[in-house]
């Protein structure tokens, strides 16, 4: 589970940080140097909340249902942290953090995929979990109305198997070209004895563009707004400490068929996360959008809030969307209640808009305008007074 977070930046200095001699540069010409730090004088960019349990999961043997916190993930404390944070670094609750050149701003953004990466290497699918890695940054800053510029990738690993790394690598350049963004540059670490053998760890970094005056950022919300929500492709890249727990728990394996669906549940969990930044920055660009939430660890109950000023709220209306079969089953098999299964997952909605009821008619409209990538759209709630997210 991870919580991204971002605040607007002031005045910053740079300075340049150089890497290990046990890690390789990949990089464009114009990306000389092996990393680079930047060190604000004002106000952090940006932070990330990560927690992923790699323990095994197996011999669990729970009666009743399961929660996030029994897998290993305390949302809880993620947001006391941020809470902590906060108080050094007033301004932050965004999804990326802005940062000011001239008539725009900079948004940048950091993310990884968490124990997704564990069934990567048991079912052996390296090649899609680069998407994942892309999708979970520029996902985040596209919903401050930014334009991805490029991504960063860190791939790290205890001995570099380089078939291997490529088929990683591969999935980053798709998610790069689905998001119309440059791989700017990468770093590729061997730490001898740091992770299992055939095992590594991913964290990606985004970089985008608005102007100044066409920053979504919530504030001109009001009740009787609508919330517009695009279908997700799965689990996405959040909730798999849970996933995994359910998984040992249900008896069946990554090769089993998924219950109610027509694929292996391997292929189920590992469905590459969608990638919404086309089809969100063509709403935009019509017009009418007012806020944006990305449906990731903290699901409905944590994320849309984060975009309504105080005093509003959301309600969903429940049925407005399909509910994906692989939910159901981690459901049925985790006996896992209502409540935990919206504040884990995205179940079927991996983005929130946030339009004018005209604005949404429209977008309801156009549906997915003919374009096989983007994804289908449903009317799933409306702005409230009364802080919080109900259903009904």
């Amino acid at each position: 589970m991870s919580i991204a977070f971002g605040a607007t930046l002031g005045s910053s200095g740079c300075a340049l940080a150089r890497s290990s001699t046990e890690n390789y540069s990949r990089a464009h010409t114009f990306f000389r140097q092996p990393t680079f730090k930047c060190l604000p004088r004002g106000l952090q960019a940006g932070r990330l909340f990560s927690i992923s349990n790699n323990s095994s999961a197996e011999g669990v043997g729970i009666i009743g249902g399961l929660t996030y916190k029994d897998a290993g993930v305390d949302i809880d404390a993620g947001s006391e942290l941020v809470r902590r944070i906060a108080k050094m670094t007033p301004g932050i609750g965004g999804f990326g953090g802005l940062f000011p050149l001239g008539d725009s701003y900079l948004v940048a953004g950091t993310d990884g995929v968490g124990t997704k990466l564990k069934l990567a290497f048991e079912t052996g699918i390296h090649d899609t979990i680069g998407i994942d890695l892309v999708a979970m940054s520029v996902n985040d800053i596209v919903t401050s109305g930014a334009k991805p510029l490029f991504f960063l990738d860190y791939f790290a690993t205890s001995h570099l198997d380089v078939d291997l790394a490529e088929k990683v690598i591969k999935g980053i350049v798709d998610g790069c070209r689905q998001s119309d963004c440059a791989l700017l540059g990468g770093e590729t670490a061997e730490m001898p004895d740091f992770y299992a053998d055939g095992e590594y760890d991913l964290s990606g970094f985004a970089v985008g563009i608005v102007k100044r005056d066409a920053v979504i950022d919530g504030k001109n919300i009001v009740p009787g707004d609508v919330l517009i929500g695009l279908s997700s492709t799965g689990v996405h890249s959040n909730g798999f400490s849970l996933v995994r727990r359910v998984l040992a728990q249900s008896g069946l394996s990554l090769k089993d068929q998924l219950p109610g669906g027509d694929v292996t549940l391997g292929e189920a969990l590992m469905a590459p996360t969608a990638i919404y930044v086309k089809q969100v920055l063509d709403i935009i660009s019509k017009g009418g959008v007012k806020g944006i939430a990305h449906v990731t660890g903290g699901g409905f109950t944590d994320n849309i809030p984060r975009v309504i000023p105080k005093g509003l709220g959301a309600v969903i209306y429940e049925g407005s969307w399909p509910i994906p079969p692989v939910f159901k089953w981690i459901q049925e098999a985790g006996k896992i209640e209502d409540a935990e299964m919206r504040r884990t997952f995205n179940m079927g909605i991996g983005m929130v808009l946030i339009l004018t009821k005209e604005a949404s008619h429209r977008v309801l409209g156009e549906g997915l305008s003919g374009n096989e990538e983007y994804r289908q759209v449903f009317p799933i709630g409306e702005i409230i007074n009364g802080e919080g997210i109900s259903y009904k």
